[in-house]
């Protein structure tokens, strides 16, 4: 894990990156943010009541050195974030409602990322997956010709580096949205130095079973293929005819993929949940995040269990991406 880690710090080192946190009260967010603003690699901006985290801080005995506090009930630019949100909501909120809204610390945070005044958000620890989300699909909103958000996890153990998707978000893909995931997947893979070669995963290898099932993820390949021909990507595939080689040989020989896919697609949220936990259990792999991709800016969701490093390991992340994000 340490070696992912270097090179995503290595990515976000020196370019001032300011990543928010809108649970700014919280231990854990504080201890986080005080070693990222120590380490140089991001500069953390906490959202909440100034006084209350200087408090908090002191009490922790941390210091806020190179850390930013927003507070929303005196931000000194609302006025201009108001106007920001009634204007990306479309008329679906008016200026008493927006300011409303962002007393909301996600609403706020995302809206610091919308108005490039941060680079990326972490929250989670003391909200609800749909406290995060929603504002950043609402306000941020996805890329061009990305219909839906999706969760992947990097599955580390040693030198070996897997991509699992979708593992957090779609419950039921279709092809389409498998596509798109496939895409996004393999552009997450080149931030953590994985060369991605993707495999569309199914119960079945090449027309092995025929079923609604099984097509829809040959039309998510036909369509990958077209979307994205650059990327090493094929399907459909059973696991072991994406990992194996000699298997592959057997299943799938005129296929670009020969047991060395490092990118798995799961045709559900069922089966991407499952598998990934199980090689986490059963495999001893450590899971990285999960990461939301698919965003114009990131937004990245914590466990509410989470502990400290949790919320380091994801800001960094969340940097990263930002950093793709700027500048490249």
């Amino acid at each position: 894990m340490s070696d992912l880690f270097e090179i995503l710090e290595a990515k976000v080192m020196g370019h001032n990156l300011k990543i928010v946190f809108p649970e700014g009260l919280d231990e854990r967010i504080l201890g986080a943010a005080a070693r990222l603003a120590k380490a140089k690699l991001v500069t953390p901006v906490l959202i909440g009541d100034i006084g209350l985290i200087q408090e908090k801080a002191k009490d922790m005995k941390i210091s806020l050195d190179a850390i930013e506090i927003y507070d929303p009930k005196n931000y000194i630019m609302m006025d201009e974030m108001v106007e920001a949100f009634v204007k990306v909501r479309e008329g679906k909120a008016d200026e008493v409602q927006a300011r409303e809204i962002l007393m909301d610390e996600n609403y706020f945070g995302t809206m610091l990322v919308h108005m490039k005044l941060a680079h990326g958000m972490v929250s989670g620890a003391t909200h609800s997956t749909a406290d995060t989300v929603r504002p950043a699909l609402r306000i941020i909103k996805t890329k061009q010709g990305v219909q839906k958000t999706s969760g992947v996890f990097i599955m580390v153990r040693d030198e070996e580096k897997y991509v699992f998707a979708d593992c957090a978000i779609n419950i039921n893909p279709n092809s389409q949205d498998l596509a798109e995931i496939a895409i996004e997947s393999a552009k997450t893979a080149l931030m953590f130095d994985i060369e991605p070669r993707v495999a569309m995963l199914s119960f079945s290898t090449k027309g092995s079973a025929t079923s609604p099932e099984t097509l829809k993820v040959v039309d998510a390949v036909d369509l990958a293929k077209e979307m994205a021909p650059e990327v090493i990507l094929d399907g459909e595939f059973q696991f072991d005819a994406a990992f194996v080689p000699s298997v592959a040989r057997k299943k799938a020989p005129d296929s670009l993929l020969q047991g060395d896919a490092n990118v798995f697609i799961f045709p559900s949220l069922e089966a991407g949940n499952i598998s990934y936990k199980m090689v986490q259990r059963l495999g001893g792999f450590e899971a990285v995040g999960p990461i939301l991709q698919g965003l114009n800016s990131p937004v990245n969701d914590l466990s509410r269990g989470c502990s400290e490093e949790d919320v380091y390991k994801l800001a960094v992340i969340t940097a990263a991406q930002g950093f793709v994000a700027q500048y490249q």
